[in-house]
């Protein structure tokens, strides 16, 4: 194990079961927070694992990371505020 895996087994051990933690409970709010630093630490993770495995492949997993959570963060913040919400155009603009 060099400091590269370290690293990377560090970030897994303290922020991420913190993260899930924090994702698992309390308000959707907390719960949002969560999930998006969970991701956060994901691709932090990812992006520290290929100088610790000489494999550049594990960058793509990472940028795959940081293009798809802000959308996952907003397909979760979708779900969680209750379903749709419906407009009235009839209502006057005040």
């Amino acid at each position: 194990m060099n400091a590269w895996a370290a690293a990377a087994l560090v970030l897994l051990a303290v922020p991420a079961p913190a993260c899930l933690w924090v994702a698992a409970r309390g308000s959707a709010v907390h719960r949002l927070v969560g999930a998006s630093l969970l991701s956060s630490v994901a691709g932090a993770v990812f992006l520290l694992l290929p100088p610790a495995y000489d494999r550049s492949s594990y960058q793509d997993l990472a940028l795959v990371l940081g293009v798809l959570s802000p959308a996952g963060t907003l397909v979760f913040t979708r779900f969680v505020s209750g379903g749709h919400h419906e407009t009235d155009d009839s209502a006057p603009i005040p």
